[in-house]
């Protein structure tokens, strides 16, 4: 049976490294895959990146008002049925378009492949990656580590190289002059208090 998958971590996991380690494998034994990017993700353009320099041509940059299943039902009419879909940055995507993912396997029997962060950088679920949550049929933690040793669990986004506890959900690390660091539980709340104290109109 075709099943859904969420793979995520936090930043730094290695989420794009293993989704192109992936796409390999399937071209090594000859098989196709359909590379999924949403276009809200302007890093990289039209290609995905991982932080080790690989990097590989997406098939189609996603809009917001795309319907995912559709897009999928033309390319099985252009080229046949792919072994698999592959998404970078998942969480970026609607909760509709998630739903649209989730038929692609019940209705079109192709396993789906999602990589993203579950939480942005002030521990808030993403709609996309809550909806991934809620419909995916296997949901793998990709781990990785803090600074300080832990387990990273949380996303911190620094802007000229402090940490910030506001702003918009979406800013691109690259582009949108912000850069991310996985965090553990404990040194995020840390930041996040000392943040606090800096900027006391701030509310919590």
């Amino acid at each position: 049976m075709a099943k859904l998958y969420f793979r995520y971590g936090a930043m730094n996991s290695g989420k794009t490294t293993a989704l192109l380690q992936v796409a390999f494998n399937y071209k090594e034994r000859g098989m196709r895959v359909l590379l999924l990017k949403p276009s809200i993700d302007t890093k990289g353009q039209g290609e995905v990146v991982s932080r080790l320099g690989v990097r590989r041509p997406v098939d189609v940059l996603v809009a917001p008002d795309m319907d995912v299943l559709d897009i999928v039902r033309r390319d099985m009419a252009e080229h046949g049925a792919p072994a698999c879909v592959l998404c970078d940055e998942s969480q970026f995507f609607t909760p509709e378009q998630v739903d649209q993912l989730f038929l692609v396997t019940v209705d079109l029997g192709i396993p789906v492949i999602c990589y993203g962060l579950r939480a942005d950088f002030m521990t808030r679920g993403f709609p996309g990656s809550t909806r991934l949550l809620e419909l995916a049929h296997t949901i793998e933690e990709m781990k990785t580590i803090c600074e300080c040793g832990r387990k990273a669990t949380c996303n911190g986004r620094k802007v000229n190289g402090e940490y910030v506890f506001e702003g918009a959900q979406v800013a691109i690390d690259t582009v949108d002059d912000v850069e991310y660091q996985s965090l553990c539980p404990q040194c995020w709340y840390r930041e996040y208090r000392a943040f606090l104290a800096r900027h006391p109109k701030v509310k919590p």
